[in-house]
């Protein structure tokens, strides 16, 4: 989103602003605090958790790994990690 400085900002801090950048765009960051975790915005952390579960839950029910990979399209290493992880929860 564009707004222009002297719309938002006061006029001292604006000339303050202008003794270190002039003529340019500047990106100014949300506060950390306000920050949202990766895919927390579009949803796809609640994805990735959604279809982990289900993956060890179908690795405890006896399904191979490899079967897993052919479903998940995932590598050997992958499917094993994520087992391993839900096991240490």
């Amino acid at each position: 989103m564009y707004i222009k400085a002297e719309d938002v900002l006061p006029e001292t801090l604006l000339e303050a602003i202008q003794e270190y950048v002039q003529g340019v765009e500047l990106y100014i960051p949300k506060r950390p605090e306000e920050r949202l975790g990766w895919g927390e915005v579009n949803g796809t952390r609640h994805q990735i958790h959604k279809r982990n579960s289900e993956i060890a839950r179908k690795a405890a029910q006896g399904e191979s790994i490899h079967s897993l990979m052919d479903q998940y399209h995932l590598s050997y290493d992958s499917i094993r990690k994520i087992i391993s992880a839900r096991r240490k929860e």
